[in-house]
């Protein structure tokens, strides 16, 4: 309606606080998201009077005809149930919505992520692997855009939602993995997060179940949670894969996850997110971390590499290849991508380098590596796990 995220942002919030001053008293009205919507709208208006900027925005405010009408509580009813797109959730039409392609990829991405994934700016910055200001920016950037350039923001239908299917798999996935690895925090999984991501996942696979990366995105879900249980301790402690007791697996998610890889793959239009959870398939299929097949991980993240080249399939490639060869083929691998600036504040990068150091008995160089990655580590499960290791290399190195 208002053309501008900031404003939408603020009148929302001024209609929250003034729902929390009135529904205790007047009661909860019948239709809330209604009743939001309205008074959102009226406190728009109140903010742009106020910064006499009302000549300037009332075209836009009115350029319907319709949107006056809007302020009834029925009419808004009738306006959100009508059904102009075959998209069942209101969560994954918004995200549908915020998704434009006027917008670069990244910069849709990143605004939806922040206006609807639940993610901070760090979080989202550590996501990119760009410095937190540069994804600010970008921030700043899209919102311009979008004011500048009157793009409307409105739920797309059918025949538009492969446009922006891209985006959105891209934003579902990014939320996982934030659930996932929490980037900071007391907690070393976000389980809202993870669910969040997997229902809204599920809905879009059974809206296009021809659409293996929908297919293959939801199967890397449930492949990946399916180990969630066991990777925490009873203190949430780090326990890492090759330390897990798979009898803890949920062998539901498994299953489930298993079967929607395979007939992803047998589509025959192979994409990133199939391939990794072809990938997490071969490590849920292993009795044992000894026994799991690194020789068929090592080939589909080569495959990926193709697919979808980027730094941290390099990286992820790297732990396959010391499985296979040993850690100092791992290390020179990890090495060669030291001089990329996407690694240089990415944490995994350190704590891998510093894992094949300690394996290789470089005791000191792996103390130093620890400590690199422990000072981009804000999650407190990981920093205990990464002191310890420091502390443990430490000792070695003044043994030694």
């Amino acid at each position: 309606m208002l053309g501008d995220f900031d404003l939408a942002e603020e009148a929302v919030a001024d209609a929250y606080v003034t729902a929390l001053e009135r529904w205790p008293v007047d009661g909860i009205p019948g239709n809330p998201g209604a009743w939001i919507t309205t008074t959102a709208r009226n406190r728009a208006i109140d903010r742009i009077r106020r910064a006499r900027r009302f000549a300037e925005k009332a075209p836009v405010l009115y350029r319907d005809a319709a949107f006056d009408a809007l302020a009834d509580e029925d009419a808004l009813r009738a306006a959100a149930e009508d059904d102009m797109t075959p998209i069942p959730d209101d969560q994954l039409r918004l995200i549908f919505t915020c998704c434009h392609p006027a917008l670069a990829p990244d910069a849709a991405v990143a605004l939806t992520l922040r206006t609807l994934g639940g993610l901070t700016t760090p979080e989202i910055a550590r996501a990119f692997l760009v410095p937190e200001p540069t994804l600010a920016q970008r921030l700043v950037r899209a919102k311009r855009k979008i004011r500048a350039a009157g793009i409307a923001y409105e739920v797309p239908g059918g025949e538009r939602l492969a446009d922006r299917l891209d985006a959105v798999l891209r934003v579902l996935y990014l939320v996982f993995n934030e659930g996932y690895d929490a980037t900071a925090g007391e907690a070393l999984i976000r389980r809202e997060l993870c669910a969040e991501a997997i229902r809204l996942a599920r809905i879009l696979a059974d809206l296009l179940p021809s659409e293996p990366e929908a297919q293959g995105l939801l199967a890397l879900m449930l492949l990946t949670d399916a180990r969630r249980i066991a990777r925490e301790g009873p203190d949430g402690s780090l326990i890492r894969l090759e330390d897990q007791d798979r009898s803890r697996w949920s062998a539901a998610e498994i299953a489930e996850g298993q079967a929607l890889v395979d007939r992803a793959l047998r589509v025959g239009r192979v994409g990133p997110y199939q391939l990794q959870a072809a990938i997490a398939a071969v490590h849920d299929e292993a009795p044992s971390a000894a026994e799991t097949d690194w020789p068929q991980i090592l080939g589909l993240y080569e495959v990926l590499q193709r697919v979808a080249p980027s730094p941290v399939v390099d990286l992820n490639r790297a732990v396959a290849l010391a499985q296979v060869v040993g850690p100092a083929a791992g290390l020179t691998a990890v090495e060669a991508l030291a001089p990329d600036p996407a690694m240089t504040d990415y944490r995994f990068f350190h704590a891998t380098r510093a894992d094949f150091l300690r394996r290789l008995g470089r005791w000191g160089d792996a103390a130093e590596a620890y400590g690199a990655a422990l000072a981009l580590t804000a999650n407190v499960p990981e920093r205990a796990f990464l002191e310890r290791r420091r502390a443990e290399v430490a000792a070695r190195a003044s043994a030694g």
